[in-house]
């Protein structure tokens, strides 16, 4: 391996200041959901457990539970795109049905349609449930619900326009560089939180009884 290579590599694995940066940020976030759960949970025992089930009931949990299988998959999806850009393949060596020959390109792009699938669906569902009469203002568990699941559908939409940025950077760039690499690998922190913090919402509001 030459010297340029392995000084190339020191360059992504290292902590620098953009990494650095985005782990602060999205130990705020992290404060900043816990507030929407300590809000969530408060609201719920000042209810009362049946006022909460008669509106749980309205939720489509099998629907919710396969929206959350594909975001949560995104995250794996994710994660090959980092494999990928840590050994500095930004796009596929081979035909696009070989899977094992993908580059960060081919894996961020699949993740950005898994992601844009799950928000799609979460608009369909909040369809549904202001059909069913639950809004944003009838009831207090409306309330909660759309505005956590919300904020959360708004991080979700703020990472797919990151893995666009990257993507056409990537497209447009004469050679991939090891600050293409770890603005992916960043990227890619900011994915597995909001995959993490939907998993706590998804068992907090739809398993939860």
């Amino acid at each position: 391996m030459s010297s340029a290579t392995v000084s190339s590599h020191h360059k992504i694995t290292r902590p620098n200041a953009v990494a650095v940066g985005t782990i602060v940020w999205l130990s705020s976030e992290l404060m900043f959901f816990a507030a929407l759960f300590a809000i969530y949970f408060t609201i719920r025992g000042v209810q009362g457990p049946q006022v909460w089930m008669e509106s749980n009931q309205l939720l489509n949990i099998p629907f919710a539970a396969f929206n959350t299988t594909v975001l949560v998959l995104s995250s794996v999806t994710c994660q090959f795109g980092v494999f990928a850009a840590e050994r500095f393949q930004n796009r596929k060596t081979g035909k696009m049905y070989q899977i094992s020959k993908w580059g960060m390109r081919e894996w961020f792009s699949l993740t950005f349609l898994m992601g844009a699938f799950f928000v799609g669906g979460q608009i369909y569902e909040y369809a549904a449930l202001v059909h069913e009469g639950l809004t944003l203002s009838s009831t207090a568990y409306g309330s909660v619900f759309f505005v956590a699941t919300g904020f959360h559908g708004l991080h979700v939409t703020g990472g797919l326009i990151a893995f666009l940025i990257v993507i056409v950077r990537v497209s447009k760039a004469r050679r991939f560089t090891s600050g293409q690499a770890t603005t992916a690998i960043v990227v890619s922190y900011y994915w597995h939180f909001v995959d993490v913090v939907w998993i706590a919402l998804f068992s907090a509001i739809y398993l939860i009884k």
